[in-house]
């Protein structure tokens, strides 16, 4: 089974938590970095991000704060980060490395 055994479980919780519409993706990044359960990833996320627990899973406040936060939603917003942007704040609010953005830093430096 190897790594993709050990994937699955993350990115079904991510997906159920409605990914990038909530928080999914980051407690996702929190269990991979980190090496953290479900719990203790969602109260992480929770506590960095101000809010409680509770919010992290209610689409309508994440996407205020996501936009406010600039850490990426669904759709589009004119002027808002995405993509590599939206990643390096996020590495910045969870307190991580993101290894997409550690690569595009060390293309910059070439």
């Amino acid at each position: 089974m190897g790594d993709t055994a050990g994937m699955a479980v993350p990115h079904f919780m991510a997906s159920g938590m409605g990914g990038i519409r909530t928080t999914g993706d980051l407690v996702a990044r929190m269990e991979y970095a980190k090496s953290m359960k479900v719990g203790e990833a969602k109260a992480y996320v929770a506590k960095k991000l101000g809010i409680d627990t509770m919010e992290i899973a209610d689409e309508y406040v994440m996407r205020e704060l996501r936009e406010e936060l600039r850490i990426g939603t669904v759709t589009g917003i004119p002027g808002a980060p995405r993509g590599i942007a939206a990643k390096m704040n996020i590495e910045n609010i969870l307190d991580i490395k993101v290894n997409s953005c550690e690569k595009f830093r060390e293309m910059l430096t070439r």
